[in-house]
């Protein structure tokens, strides 16, 4: 039976990629633009869009598991802003205390998706959590990102669960 277990767990595994950059040139843009994953993710942004059209912000609304759980990673890594504090220093340009908050997100980022993952998703997360890391910008450059990329990390979490 564990050995059973072991395979089913390892083709699940197999099915999932730690994402990589694959549009490098204006040539690229044109295969992403004819992909299925491409026609997936405005199809999701559409989706999104019409789920809130001629609502108010006042309406009430119920709440899922999923976002529940989806509010919980991001009052995880609130919380940890919290906890570290900026970095006295004269540069304009970010602080380089964001190096250490990314540091424990790039420890922590499979775990707290896995969080949000069913249970038979869990080997998502290796691939889902780079979308999360992403999001937040870079430790290099110090920049915090645009916003806009954190997009993808809830559209790749929604394909592994639901509302």
């Amino acid at each position: 039976m564990a050995e059973a277990e072991q395979q089913a767990d390892e083709a699940a595994r197999s099915s999932f990629m730690i994402p990589r950059k694959e549009i490098s040139m204006v040539p690229d843009m044109g295969k992403w633009k004819r992909s299925q994953a491409f026609c997936d993710y405005v199809g999701f942004i559409l989706t999104l869009n019409d789920s809130v059209r001629g609502r108010k912000l006042s309406c009430p609304y119920q709440v899922s598991e999923t976002v529940e759980k989806l509010l919980d990673l991001l009052g995880t890594l609130d919380r940890w802003i919290n906890e570290t504090p900026p970095v006295d220093q004269p540069s304009r340009f970010g602080n380089k205390a964001f190096r250490t908050w990314f540091s424990r997100l790039e420890q922590e980022a499979e775990a707290l998706v896995s969080a949000v993952l069913p249970v038979d998703q869990s080997a998502a997360a290796a691939e889902i959590s780079v979308y999360l890391k992403e999001s937040v910008g870079n430790p290099t450059r110090i920049d915090y990102g645009t916003g806009t990329t954190f997009l993808p990390f809830i559209w790749g979490s929604s394909q592994f669960i639901g509302n």
